[in-house]
């Protein structure tokens, strides 16, 4: 029977992809089971017609200006009739600036100073659109050359390119700073990623952040090597300290490799050619055991770093049940758990029955958790906790859901650490959302071919995912950033990071 349902996914998909090579419509997009918003407590408040959108407020100052009317003698003045319209103004200009030159009686030379925030030859208001547009528009080159030649601006797709990528260090270092402070401050932190191609190559792009902050990284592998390494927010150093021997431990790295590490006097290493000359030296590179010796004490060395510098010392990852983001506190996503039993392919009535029931289960459990969430106590938690076993050791008489169920069992410390830390979701929805964006892109734009364009993207998307939730517009931050005229003071991401974490 399993043979049967994998041959008809094989049918299923060629009719699909022969439908979309004649143009016809496909197979209609089944949705996710929707079980957190199916457990939202039911608002009474909530009204049954929709409201109006209320009324437009502008973002900016307001112009009064009076027109006539054509009345007749005799006719009396009753005050104004206001009609409010908002107007988008697209000009463009060139200025020649004649800068002084004076020649000092020592024989130097003095150039009077270009304005505030122009560098180069094309302004900060022009720099601030074409960042605005790409990042956050997810417009395409081509196209963006094309608009801004339509508006009678003289620019190549190459200069536009440049603007895209070039002297953009403040902001690649702000995005830096936003990880940090997040991973310093954060009770908790939600992890997911995505393919993404660089250089004609598959990789993957991962995705770091909670409610204050987004942050990602593009790299060519979605290791837990990899991902220890994001996490240390651009330090390269590995440290061998009390977390990193834990580490080990937890990773089964034999007792005398690690006495042998503790032994030495070193235990800073600043960077990876200096961490692997020190295995080396100690022997490490040539053994052959399992698991890995010098893969797991860099894992541990990197994770000592994570610590040093201050990073997750007591926060809670949460992930979808994706093998490299197991390391520290971890906790498990509800949502991709109960997914894993909504997509048992049943093939009797029994089994869709017992598929069901357990479904029903875990969703009465999820809505109860919820309510532990907004009002956490100790017999609760002990009773969700006995109530967890009953659901998941249970015997359905379905082989592979009774499989499924002991597996889900395994990880019960995962998913219940939202008992011991109420404070952290039930699921990855923040996530999936925020790696949204870079999902766009790579449908828009395929991928990148620089590793500063990667940098690039991956920065001012998590910047503006970051401004987003912070409620600051993101064309303001570009414009406080570039130093555009008038433009008012936004401040360093990093700080409201940080106002955001602490208590009120």
């Amino acid at each position: 029977m399993d043979e049967i349902a994998a041959l008809k996914q094989v049918v299923s998909e060629q009719r699909e992809e022969i439908a979309r090579l004649k143009g016809l419509k496909g197979r209609p997009d089944i949705k996710p089971s929707g079980m957190d918003n199916a457990t939202e407590p039911a608002n009474p408040l909530k009204r049954e017609k929709r409201p109006g959108r209320g009324k437009v407020r502008p973002r900016v100052e307001v112009e009064d200006r009076i027109i006539k009317a054509a009345a007749p003698a005799g006719s009396r003045f009753k005050g104004y009739e206001t009609y409010q319209v908002q107007e988008l103004v697209l000009s463009v200009y060139a200025v020649r600036y004649l800068r002084e030159r004076w020649v000092t009686p020592d024989g130097q030379t003095i150039v009077a100073p270009l304005p505030e925030g122009t560098r180069g030859h094309f302004g900060p208001d022009l720099r601030r659109f074409v960042l605005m547009q790409y990042h956050q528009g997810q417009s395409t080159l081509p196209r963006l050359a094309a608009l801004l030649h339509s508006v009678g601006l003289s620019i190549s797709k190459r200069e536009i390119q440049r603007l895209l990528t070039e002297k953009q260090d403040g902001f690649l270092d702000e995005s830096r700073d936003v990880l940090r402070a997040g991973l310093e401050t954060s009770p908790w932190v939600s992890v997911d990623d995505t393919g993404a191609r660089h250089k004609a190559k598959n990789g993957f792009c991962t995705q770091i952040g909670n409610d204050r902050f987004t942050w990602f990284g593009t790299r060519s592998s979605k290791s837990r090597l990899n991902f220890l390494d994001l996490l240390r927010a651009g330090h390269t150093d590995f440290m061998l300290n009390d977390a990193a021997f834990d580490y080990m431990r937890g990773r089964a790295l034999p007792a005398p490799l690690i006495a042998c590490l503790a032994a030495q006097p070193e235990t800073t290493f600043a960077d990876q050619d200096a961490w692997s000359a020190h295995l080396d030296r100690l022997g490490f590179t040539a053994l052959t055991t399992t698991p890995d010796p010098v893969l797991i004490a860099t894992e541990g060395a990197q994770w000592g770093s994570i610590h040093a510098h201050g990073f997750l010392c007591d926060a809670v990852v949460l992930s979808d049940d994706a093998g490299q983001f197991a390391v520290g506190r971890h906790a498990l996503c509800w949502v991709h758990a109960e997914r894993l039993v909504h997509k048992l392919d049943t093939f009797t009535d029994l089994h869709r029955a017992a598929q069901q029931k357990v479904r029903k289960l875990i969703w009465d459990y999820y809505a109860d958790l919820k309510v532990y969430q907004a009002n956490p106590s100790t017999s609760r938690r002990l009773a969700l906790r006995a109530r967890f076993d009953r659901i998941f050791r249970r015997r359905t008489g379905f082989v592979t859901l009774d499989r499924l169920l002991a597996r889900l069992h395994a990880n019960k410390a995962e998913l219940l650490m939202v008992l011991e830390r109420p404070e952290i979701p039930l699921h990855t929805n923040g996530s999936e959302n925020d790696i949204r964006c870079q999902v766009t892109r790579r449908k828009v734009s395929a991928g990148t071919r620089s590793d500063v364009g990667r940098n690039c993207r991956d920065a001012f998307l998590g910047l503006a995912k970051t401004c987003a939730k912070h409620s600051v517009a993101f064309w303001d931050y570009l414009g406080s950033r570039l130093s555009v005229p008038g433009q008012k003071l936004i401040p360093p991401l990093p700080e409201l990071v940080r106002c955001r974490g602490q208590p009120a």
